[in-house]
C-alpha cells in the first residue's frame, strides 16, 4: 500500500538553478530524499491554456522554453516516464468534479517541470505528469482542480506546485541578489504567514488583500500552482520548508501541505 504523499509548492526560479551554487539548489535536492512517490503531478507555470490540460506522454521531451542562456543548458535533458495511465485517471477526476479537462499526448516537461525535479529526483526515475496553469482563471479554481485531485496523493502521488513566490522579472539585481527588495520581502512575508495559519480565503484573493500583489505577480501564471497545491491539502495549515531569495527579487520559498 502506497503511503500518502505531500502537496508541495516549489519556486523554481532560473532555468540555472541546478548549476549554480545557492541554498534553494540545495534545499531542492535534500527534498527528494524526503519522498518516493509513485508518480508525480507536476503544474508548472510555463504551461498556459485557457482549460487544463494534462500531459500524457509515455517519454515526454525535455522542453528548453528560454532564451539567451549559456548553450551547455538546451543540451540537458530529463529522460523521465511518462504515466498515460495517471493523466488518464487525473482527467476523470476533473471531469467528475465538472471541470474540463483534455490530455496533450505530445507534451513534453517545460523548465518549470525539469528544473525542480532534476534536482529533487536526478534520476528520473519517478513517473511525471504535467498539468497546466489557466491564466485567464481565477485563483479559486485552480484550487478546485487540487481539490479534485486530491484523492491521488491517498495512492502515493505527489502533488508538485512550481512557480514562484514573487516574480516580477523586471526587477531582476545582480550583486546582492539574496537581500530581497522590500516589496517582495513585504509580499513573501504575508504569504508564508497566510499558508502557516491555513487563510485559504486570503490566499485565494491575493491580488485584493496581499502587499503590492500585482507588482509581485504583473501576471498570474507563477502563482497559480500554489492553489491547485493548496487544494490538495487535507489540512490547509501548511508549513514553510524553505526561505531564500534570488536576483533580490525572486522569493524561492517553499511550502508542504498534509
Amino acid at each position: 500500500m502506497n503511503a500518502i504523499a505531500p502537496s508541495l509548492f516549489v519556486s523554481h526560479g532560473s532555468p540555472m538553478l541546478p548549476f549554480e551554487p545557492s541554498m534553494a539548489r540545495d534545499y531542492l535536492q535534500s527534498l527528494g530524499r524526503l519522498y518516493s512517490p509513485r508518480g508525480i503531478i507536476c503544474i508548472s507555470a510555463h504551461w498556459e491554456t485557457d482549460e487544463a490540460k494534462l500531459c500524457g506522454a509515455l517519454k515526454p521531451e525535455t522542453i528548453h522554453d528560454f532564451y539567451n542562456f549559456p548553450p551547455f543548458l538546451y543540451q540537458q535533458q530529463y529522460p523521465v516516464t511518462g504515466d498515460p495511465d495517471l493523466a488518464a485517471k487525473a482527467s476523470q477526476l476533473l471531469h467528475q468534479a465538472g471541470i474540463q479537462a483534455e490530455i496533450d499526448a505530445e507534451r513534453g516537461l517545460d523548465h518549470g517541470a525539469w528544473v525542480p525535479l532534476m534536482l529533487m529526483y536526478p534520476q528520473a526515475d519517478i513517473p511525471v505528469v504535467q498539468l497546466s496553469v489557466q491564466p485567464m482563471s481565477t485563483p479559486e479554481s485552480h484550487w478546485r482542480i487540487g481539490r479534485a485531485l486530491r484523492e491521488l496523493r491517498d495512492e502515493g502521488v505527489l502533488i508538485l506546485g512550481s512557480g514562484g513566490a514573487t516574480h516580477n522579472l523586471r526587477d531582476l539585481r545582480v550583486g546582492d541578489e539574496e537581500t530581497p527588495v522590500a516589496y517582495a520581502a513585504d509580499f513573501d512575508h504575508w504569504l508564508r504567514t497566510s499558508v502557516i495559519n491555513g487563510d485559504e480565503a486570503a490566499l485565494l484573493d491575493y491580488l485584493n488583500v496581499a502587499p503590492e500583489a500585482k507588482r509581485n505577480h504583473p501576471t498570474p501564471e507563477h502563482y497559480l500552482p500554489l492553489p491547485v497545491a493548496l487544494g490538495a491539502a487535507y489540512n490547509p495549515r501548511g508549513e514553510v520548508i524553505h526561505r531564500s531569495f534570488s536576483f533580490g527579487i525572486l522569493s524561492m520559498s517553499a511550502f508542504l501541505w498534509q
